[in-house]
């Protein structure tokens, strides 16, 4: 059973009072199926990695919906950055050695999730070069915790965030106030046996499938005159 939900403590309440008007007035926000992010009990959120803001925005929005933080898988060499390291330790945050087969930090975050928090993910590992194109080739770390954990995976498609900081950078090219869109589809419920390779890669390709139709569905939003 999951333990209580964690709340959100004082440095997430500050940060949010901070990012939150910040988001609003750097960028247009619109999102759809915010309300598939549960209340109650664990989830993850596996997302497509469009922009460095990703993680920023995506927390922003579970925070303001469910009160609660969400603990990212982020690359180790980010923590070694004394500006970086602090913040995500104080956000409590996950470092993983990518490429490694980090089992340290995959069994920190199925502990995460069975406590009842949300643990957020990009299966792609890196930001895209190309949001618009393929998704790059999708690590199965999200399947081995879900399995895991027993808890469900929610499909996040984001767009929009590339406008403003792509792979290369950040940039203040126009629009001055892009749209950003995020679509949250239908919960995936873990199925398959953790020690089982063939059932990780069968249950990480569905993932990104429902990623991949969750980005189309963020770029339609995005693109729309008169989103909400």
């Amino acid at each position: 059973m999951p333990g209580p939900e964690p709340e959100l403590n004082g440095w997430w309440r500050a940060g949010l009072a901070l990012v939150g008007p910040t988001l609003r007035l750097s960028f247009r926000i619109r999102w759809a199926g915010v309300k598939r992010i549960p209340r109650g009990g664990p989830a993850i959120l596996a997302a497509n990695h469009a922009s460095a803001l990703d993680g920023v925005v995506l927390a922003y929005l579970v925070a303001r919906e469910r009160g609660g933080p969400t603990r990212y898988l982020v690359a180790a060499e980010f923590f070694d950055r004394r500006f970086h390291g602090f913040w995500l330790r104080t956000f409590k945050q996950i470092p993983i050695r990518r490429g490694m087969g980090d089992s340290g930090a995959l069994d920190e975050a199925v502990a995460t999730v069975r406590s009842g928090a949300i643990a957020g993910i990009f299966p792609e590992g890196r930001v895209n070069p190309d949001p618009g194109g393929p998704m790059l080739r999708g690590r199965t770390g999200v399947a081995r915790i879900a399995i895991a954990a027993g808890a469900p995976v929610i499909p996040v498609g984001i767009w929009g965030t590339q406008a403003r900081w792509p792979r290369t950078g950040l940039t203040f090219r126009r629009p001055l106030r892009p749209t950003v869109a995020l679509a949250f589809g239908p919960p995936i419920e873990p199925k398959g046996d953790p020690s089982s390779l063939d059932d990780i890669q069968a249950f990480s390709r569905l993932v990104i499938t429902r990623i991949a139709e969750q980005i189309r569905a963020a770029r339609i939003l995005a693109e729309r005159r008169n989103g909400s």
